[in-house]
């Protein structure tokens, strides 16, 4: 099971400068698990997000938004088309897997209300291309939706590097260039300023399990079972 962790209201508030209507979805699979998702959790946040000035046009929770047909659907449902047509981003409550599927599936910026930490366990199945590096410190907002962390093969954070070739990666030509997939989607959404930006070099101690997770739940179930044996 992924494990998230909220970003800090804040942070989310700065990815969403300027939008002021959002949509906000969550997932129904892992952030419920790891109790940073489920409809409370959304409520939570539907509530800051209008403390704050922003106004909120709905409100989804999807079972697995790592399932793109299933998130695709959900979006076209009676009434809820009008709802995120009405957004100006969508802010989504899940893992990067299922930021990355949503982002695929609705022609509107997306931006992560969580981080993705690991737990040195096993992920779970998706029938789709996207991956989700643990990294601790989501940049999704910024690059379209698209995460530059797995889709380049150098991971850079800050834009394409001086090898690509006609969109393509000089590490792996076969492979389409991360950061030139980022421009096309961020063109498409006309939301190429993104670029701009100047992201901060990757913390990897970020990706490191904190102490408290240490001490928790998924590690006390553990050492139960090793004391019994």
């Amino acid at each position: 099971m992924l494990v998230t962790e909220p970003k800090p209201l804040d942070e989310v508030l700065q990815a969403t400068e300027g939008d002021g209507t959002l949509f906000l979805l969550g997932c129904g699979g892992c952030p419920v698990g790891a109790e940073t998702g489920g409809e409370g959790k959304l409520a939570a946040l539907k509530a800051s997000f209008e403390e704050k000035g922003k106004r909120v046009s709905g409100v989804m929770l999807v079972d697995f938004l790592c399932n793109k047909a299933l998130v695709g659907s959900r979006f076209q449902a009676p009434g809820r088309a009008e709802q995120v047509k009405r957004a100006e981003r969508v802010v989504v409550v899940s893992c990067g897997v299922g930021v990355q599927a949503a982002a695929a599936m609705v022609k509107k910026p997306v931006a992560p209300a969580l981080n993705t930490i690991s737990v040195n366990a096993t992920q779970g199945l998706w029938p789709s291309s996207e991956r989700c590096s643990l990294c601790g410190d989501c940049l999704l907002a910024y690059t379209g939706g698209i995460c530059p962390i797995n889709t380049c093969s150098k991971s850079l954070v800050n834009g394409t590097c001086g090898g690509t070739n006609d969109g393509k990666c000089e590490v792996s030509p076969e492979k389409d260039c991360g950061w030139y997939l980022i421009y096309k989607r961020l063109e498409d959404l006309g939301r190429l300023e993104d670029l701009r930006r100047l992201n901060e070099p990757r913390d990897h101690a970020k990706m490191d399990i904190p102490d408290a997770m240490r001490h928790g739940i998924y590690w006390a179930l553990e050492a139960a079972r090793k004391e019994e044996s």
